[in-house]
């Protein structure tokens, strides 16, 4: 479970410090390469509405030298201004995160369980952070990272740019200290995601055999509950 709520705390964690970050008008500027594949990502941007893809994530805990490995699904659309998130993981342990209606929601079925978190103080933000990579403005990425090109690499046969980003709140800094996207600039989506933290944990998603633009139906962005679910608010 660690993973998933690591997966949290950047969902509802970050937007909610990055908004008290350094102010946009001293983010630094790109140029050159880097430059050049914002301007892709923007360029993507203005047209993407969805994307699915297989899920793999690999937690590594450093004090034990293991990695948790876990398979599932993610599927992200946009709803006019709103974006809604699917996160199924199948196996080892199915469960699910969903984010959606300015909600934040664990499902682990082993428990039959939903933890609830209202993000609609700062669901913009859990937005824009959420969208990291998929269909997100490039430019976008400078308003609360430090973003530097790394080079190109090639991702399951895409020329990938990797672009290693560090949060300009110190906030956030203290938490995780990198985080790294393997973008295809012409999709406008990342084939990889690292984020790394202060013990040299991390936890590495790669996503692979992308569907974009098609209609995603309603029902993959629902909690599979049963009639007995309980639903737990923290505070």
């Amino acid at each position: 479970m660690k993973n998933v709520v690591l997966l949290c705390l950047v969902l509802f964690v970050l937007p909610g410090v990055t908004q008290n970050s350094t102010p946009n008008a001293t983010a630094p500027v790109a140029s050159g390469e880097l430059e050049t594949v914002l301007t892709q990502m923007d360029r993507a941007s203005a047209t993407f509405k969805s994307a699915q893809a297989s899920l793999e994530w690999d937690n590594y805990q450093k004090v034990v030298d293991e990695t948790d490995k876990q398979h599932g699904k993610v599927y992200f659309r946009r709803n006019g201004n709103d974006a809604e998130a699917m996160f199924d993981i199948t196996a080892p342990d199915p469960k699910q995160v969903l984010f959606k209606s300015g909600k934040l929601m664990l499902y682990n079925p082993r428990i039959d369980q939903i933890t609830e978190y209202e993000m609609a103080k700062n669901k913009t933000d859990v937005e824009a952070f959420l969208s990291l990579g998929f269909g997100a403005r490039g430019h976008d990425l400078l308003k609360s990272f430090q973003v530097q090109m790394a080079g190109w690499e090639n991702v399951d046969g895409a020329k990938t740019a990797k672009l290693e980003l560090r949060a300009l709140s110190p906030k956030v800094r203290s938490m995780f200290t990198e985080f790294v996207l393997w973008i295809d600039p012409q999709r406008d989506v990342p084939l990889r995601q690292q984020v790394m933290e202060p013990s040299g944990d991390y936890w590495l998603s790669h996503y692979s055999g992308f569907k974009l633009g098609e209609k995603i139906p309603d029902s993959l962005f629902s909690i599979n509950k049963t009639g007995h679910t309980k639903v737990v608010k923290p505070q």
